[in-house]
């Protein structure tokens, strides 16, 4: 899946002719696109319309520039129109032959129309990939149109026989001149502008940097990568809301799960493990009932503002906003990940024996003196080894930020299930993962260096 964060060969094979002359082009904003340009465009997309693989590569394009899509789809729907039927019909009237697959069958091996050949052949290609190429298939009406381009064309080869060119060129001659450029600007006076080949020769290598740079709220350029406008400006903001969130949702545990896990520690087994078990009890109930509950409890007219209210320390029309923020996100998820601090705090200060504390006590120092200098150390190995698990649990966790985190508490893990699930933009969803886990990769590298991970225990 992270190879999709590089992989690009979508727009290189369905528009192999587009791409391959714009490899020359030095696009800028005076730059207009030439007529031959246009003729690659129409055979390419004529091939592409065929199994509906327009819509594919439109979409593609559309997520670096909006309004390709619907430019491609246009386009696809109108093609048909560009009078390629009458071809057909001046063609098989003095050669019949033409209007069996058999016959092109033929041609595909025996012409030396370069251009006829390449494109008879990957359009049988993306039919026989789609399923549908049979010996009944009739040849499509824009092959055509590149057959009589070829032997009309002044640098054209004859062929040995295979093409009776004296029966077609007359008729070839008479036929109108399709004027590829005017009914392309017709259909949609986008294709006039620059930026949309311009995106189009981008995006036209088989792997790219585009996503990453997505991901960085980048975008690739003539001149390299380009800074995007600040209200375009997305996923900087939200990785560092991701991470603030995280670290927040650790303090709060740790803050919570260590008196508690203090506490269990110092009783007696049979209360200990009767305490231990309400800490595991949430864990009997569904994540989804749970973070729904939450829901509950913290909206406007939920039981939380409803106590506050009852009890005089908010007036009813200044209720808190509790829920669809980061607030609603952090009481939630300090709830559902508390059990993940406790139990390795409560672990490794099982280990603690109390002569120690008792010790230091002995010697004249105070209850707190003790603590500070003697029992806090010692359980330093458990505050690690729950930190990591609560934050490296927390910086990837979906459904709870999705349920009450609204627009400001939602983490980069939703943005990446949006690109999975909705956008089907898996490239920039795998590149987002990517930079996820180098970050966290790289946090646990630091916290290595400076903590030490042989210092972490879980009992």
């Amino acid at each position: 899946m992270l190879f999709r964060s590089i992989e690009n060969q979508l727009v290189s094979e369905v528009l192999p002719r587009t791409t391959e002359y714009l490899k020359s082009e030095q696009i800028n904003e005076d730059w207009e696109p030439p007529n031959e340009l246009f003729w690659h465009l129409y055979v390419d997309l004529a091939i592409a319309t065929e199994v509906k693989l327009h819509t594919r590569v439109g979409s593609r394009l559309n997520y670096e520039k909006t309004g390709i899509s619907s430019l491609f789809r246009k386009s696809g729907r109108s093609i048909k129109k560009f009078g390629a039927d009458d071809y057909r019909k001046a063609l098989t009237e003095q050669v019949p032959e033409l209007a069996s697959i058999d016959y092109w069958e033929l041609l595909a091996e025996g012409t030396k129309y370069g251009y006829t050949r390449d494109a008879y052949n990957e359009w049988k290609k993306r039919l026989i990939e789609n399923d549908d190429f049979s010996e009944k298939t009739k040849p499509s009406d824009f092959l055509f149109v590149v057959l009589a381009n070829d032997i009309k064309s002044p640098g054209a080869t004859p062929t040995q026989g295979t093409i009776p060119e004296e029966k077609l060129l007359p008729v070839i001659s008479e036929l109108p001149e399709i004027r590829f450029k005017e009914l392309f600007l017709d259909t949609d006076e986008d294709w006039a502008e620059p930026d949309v080949w311009d995106t189009i020769q981008l995006y036209s290598p088989s792997f790219t940097n585009g996503y990453y740079l997505n991901s960085a709220d980048f975008k690739k350029g003539s001149d390299g990568p380009e800074l995007r406008p600040e209200n375009e400006r997305l996923y900087a903001l939200i990785f560092s809301r991701t991470l603030f969130m995280s670290v927040t949702i650790t303090l709060v545990c740790l803050l919570l799960g260590y008196p508690v896990a203090y506490f269990l520690a110092n009783l007696p087994m049979k209360y200990a493990n009767l305490f231990l078990i309400l800490v595991l009890l949430p864990f009997w109930t569904s994540l989804l009932v749970r973070t729904s509950a939450w829901k509950v409890l913290l909206q406007n007219e939920g039981v939380i503002n409803d106590v506050l209210v009852a009890i005089g320390l908010i007036a009813n029309l200044e209720r808190l906003e509790l829920i669809n923020n980061q607030t609603g996100t952090i009481i939630a998820m300090s709830h559902i990940l508390l059990p993940f601090m406790i139990l390795p705090l409560f672990s490794v200060m099982k280990t603690i024996h109390p002569s120690y504390v008792r010790a230091a006590k002995s010697l004249g120092a105070t209850p707190w003196t003790a603590f500070r200098r003697v029992y806090f150390p010692q359980s330093i190995p458990g505050i690690g080894a729950g930190s990591i698990l609560v934050f490296i649990l927390s910086i990837g966790y979906y459904i709870t930020p999705e349920l009450v985190g609204g627009t400001t508490g939602t983490f980069i893990s939703n943005r990446i299930a949006y690109h999975i699930s909705s956008s089907l933009n898996w490239g920039l969803g795998a590149a987002l993962g990517s930079i996820l886990l180098a970050v966290v990769l790289a946090l646990y590298w630091v916290y290595d260096r400076v903590v030490g991970i042989d210092n972490v225990k879980l009992g």
